[in-house]
C-alpha cells in the first residue's frame, strides 16, 4: 500500500460532471472511433458551439461531426504517437471562415482503458 494517502484527486468523470469536458463519445462511435472522446469545454466553445448570428445554417451536429471527421483523418496519417495535431475551419460570429488549431492525445482515463481528449493546442 502506499504510505502517503491521496489528498485530492480529480478524475476524468468528475471533469465531465463538472462541464469542465464534454463527453462526445456517442457521436465518436459513430463516426468509427473505438474509445471515449471528450473535448475541453474551450475547444467545444472555439469549434463546436454555434454563434447565435449562424444559427440560421449551421448546428452543433454538423460542426462536431466535422471536428471528429478531421481528427480522423488526421490519426490514420499521424505515424501511431499518443498526440495528433490538426485543425478545422469554422465560421465565427461574422459568418467569416476561421481557423481553430487543436490536437487530440489519447491515454489513460480513470480506469487504466485509453481515451481520447481534444483540446486547443496551449491546453493539457
Amino acid at each position: 500500500m502506499n504510505e502517503y494517502p491521496i489528498i485530492f484527486a480529480y478524475s476524468r468523470a468528475d471533469a465531465i460532471a463538472d462541464g469542465v469536458l464534454i463527453d462526445v463519445s456517442e457521436m465518436a462511435k459513430e463516426a468509427g472511433f473505438r474509445y471515449p472522446v471528450a473535448m475541453t469545454s474551450a475547444a467545444w466553445s472555439e469549434c463546436v458551439e454555434v454563434p447565435l448570428s449562424n444559427y440560421y445554417c449551421q448546428d452543433e451536429k454538423g460542426r462536431l461531426w466535422d471536428v471528429l471527421m478531421v481528427m480522423r483523418f488526421a490519426i490514420r496519417a499521424d505515424d501511431g504517437g499518443s498526440v495528433v495535431t490538426f485543425c478545422v475551419e469554422v465560421r465565427d460570429k461574422d459568418d467569416m471562415a476561421k481557423r481553430v488549431d487543436l490536437k487530440a492525445i489519447c491515454g489513460p482515463g480513470d480506469d487504466p482503458e485509453p481515451v481520447v481528449t481534444i483540446m486547443l493546442p496551449n491546453e493539457d
